[in-house]
């Protein structure tokens, strides 16, 4: 049994890409935590996505043993955290669980959106700071500069912050010192009944969902009934234990340690990351503040790309959601693309894992639908709907007003390219909120911006017209009322519900123009003309026309009275008019695919 006061409980945060799981396999060196013949880089991260994109998907604990230079031998908790803005609950109890954190800026981009959204938090949760400036040793860095503007950040001085290589191990060990005097031990209470946070989770075939827990007050040990205090679900824990490169399990665990729990829980859906725990008997009933449900905010729809696949794709999303509770999905049908399912999402980056491990993972080939996010439709009658996909309208009679989400975007950027990112902004409806110079050539640019703008194409164009050097961070804030309307697409006047679109009025007519023309070129020839409408209740905004084929009528008549060709072509012209009043049209799956897949 260890001392609370020689146990730190500490996390790293940085942008993407900055050297966050280089630093922490230095750490692991250091401390011996890993041998040197099972070192590879990035040995937190187990996914191959993680290692192929270079970021933290799933956050990976782990407990080292470090002797300072003093000869104390301290317990460090390593809690790492996921660094994308679409998980930024996950960080937040992550972040909760600890004392310190490790800032992470690299030397030669400097600070950079996500960066300042996750100092916030860190700051919200009261943890103490340790500036760290990584890839010093790169030729492109500018470490006089990235200090400066971290020392004007946090309101520290320069010489406070620490620089390091994480790749070559250079200037490591001294922050390992550093977290052991900067960092307060926890404030632990072992005496108490047990409370503890729930901060991640995971799912073992063999041993079923296995919270991952920072104890505050008490202790778990083998054979206690606990209790979850916000789903009131029951347990009995059959181990508990701490984590090395894999879970090593122990007699007990107390307060101020970090573990898992193994008791035999079915389904992850049980464990609500951020949940506390407590005993049956004697339990506490003070939750740990911060605690809420996490919701999808991007929609999308997923087919087989093959229709006899569909059972296969319902269980491969069966096997992922025992691994990943924040994945929705519910049954979906179309006429277009048959079976389905409608997903929820956490954000962009989140839909692009999940469809990239049903592929890797599952082998499943999926057409994914154009995302949607969810708006709140308000009915005259004074009832509420939650929309997330435009099938699910309701008649324009009925409606009253819609209201749809707004996002808070903060954008850094060098100052070049101001006044492309901002013509950018204001062609997706944003509001500049604030601008603020965060030195003589960067600037910081705060918007608000419907999500349903933010979802499609922002972030690509957004690194187009900045050369790559823009950084961008979004949070949902609220639900606003605008001139929102469903467009539909309408062939030879029967409306197809997958093409149906909700999207604001002034773009109403770019869009229903857009979708017309492309129907245009994929929809094949008939013998009669086929008209593709755009429209707005009944009022049509824009109209191509797919011409008939023609054939000549006419041929055999040469020379002669023009009496007998005007007799033949009105003959034709009939049987065209009778045609089509009982002709249906073939929609090519091609069509549906350049329309309705994301690219």
């Amino acid at each position: 049994m260890i001392d609370p006061q020689y146990i730190r409980n500490f996390c790293i945060i940085a942008h993407i890409d900055h050297g966050k799981s280089t630093l922490a396999d230095r750490f692991l060196e250091i401390t011996g935590t890993v041998s040197a013949g099972k070192m590879q880089e990035q040995v937190l991260d187990d996914m191959d996505l993680e290692r192929e994109r270079g970021i933290t998907i799933k956050s990976h604990p782990i407990r080292m043993s470090y002797r300072s230079q003093s000869g104390q031998e301290y317990q460090l908790h390593l809690i790492d955290t996921p660094g994308h803005v679409d998980f930024s609950y996950e960080v937040s109890r992550s972040l909760a669980a600890c004392e310190g954190a490790i800032l992470v800026v690299d030397a030669a981009q400097g600070i950079e959106a996500q960066t300042l959204t996750t100092i916030f938090l860190a700051l919200e949760n009261d943890l103490e700071i340790i500036p760290v400036l990584n890839k010093v040793d790169l030729p492109s860095a500018r470490p006089d500069e990235i200090k400066q503007q971290i020392s004007e950040l946090l309101g520290i001085d320069t010489e406070s912050i620490f620089s390091c290589s994480a790749k070559t191990g250079e200037g490591v060990q001294p922050i390992l010192e550093e977290i052991i005097t900067s960092f307060p031990p926890p404030d632990a209470n072992r005496s108490k009944p047990l409370k503890a946070l729930v901060f991640d989770s995971i799912f073992d075939s063999f041993r079923g969902a296995i919270p991952y827990v920072r104890v505050f007050e008490g202790e778990i040990t083998k054979g206690q009934i606990i209790k979850f205090l916000s789903t009131g679900r029951e347990f009995e824990i059959d181990e508990v234990g701490f984590f090395r490169m894999g879970r090593v399990p122990c007699s007990t665990l107390q307060a101020g340690e970090v573990g898992y729990v193994v008791a035999s829980i079915k389904t992850i859906s049980d464990i609500k990351t951020g949940d506390t725990i407590t005993t049956k008997h004697n339990g506490t009933s003070e939750k740990i503040t911060g605690y809420r449900e996490v919701k999808p905010m991007v929609f999308s729809g997923i087919y087989p790309v093959d229709k006899a696949d569909y059972e296969d794709l319902r269980s491969a999303l069966d096997k992922l959601k025992l691994n990943d509770s924040s994945i929705s999905y519910e049954p979906e049908t179309s006429a277009a693309l048959g079976f389905g399912f409608r997903a929820g999402f956490l954000g962009l980056l989140h839909m692009e894992i999940v469809q990239e491990r049903l592929l890797r993972e599952f082998n499943v080939d999926i057409i994914t639908t154009v995302p949607n996010v969810q708006y709140e439709v308000h009915l005259k009658d004074g009832e509420l709907l939650c929309i997330d996909s435009p099938a699910n309208y309701p008649s324009l009679k009925e409606v009253d007003y819609i209201c749809e989400p707004i996002s808070k975007v903060q954008i850094i950027t060098p100052t070049d390219f101001v006044g492309a990112i901002m013509k950018l902004c204001d062609d997706k409806r944003g509001k500049l909120t604030n601008m603020e110079y965060l030195e003589t050539t960067r600037v910081c640019l705060n918007y608000q911006i419907p999500l349903a703008e933010l979802i499609i194409d922002f972030f690509d164009k957004l690194k187009s017209c900045s050369k790559g050097y823009a950084s961008m961070d979004y949070e949902l804030s609220e639900y606003n009322r605008d001139d929102l309307i469903k467009l539909d697409i309408l062939i030879n006047g029967e409306p197809v519900d997958a093409f149906s679109a909700i999207i604001h009025k002034k773009n109403s007519y770019y869009y229903g123009q857009m979708i017309t023309s492309k129907l245009k070129e994929l929809i094949p020839r008939q013998q009669f003309d086929v008209a593709i409408q755009a429209a707005i209740g009944t009022k049509v905004i824009a109209r191509t026309t797919v011409k008939a084929y023609r054939k000549d009528v006419t041929a055999k008549c040469y020379g002669g009275d023009i009496s007998r060709k005007r007799k033949l072509l009105e003959k034709q012209k009939e049987g065209k008019k009778r045609m089509k009043q009982v002709g249906n049209i073939e929609i090519p799956q091609e069509a549906f695919l350049a329309i309705l897949s994301r690219e």
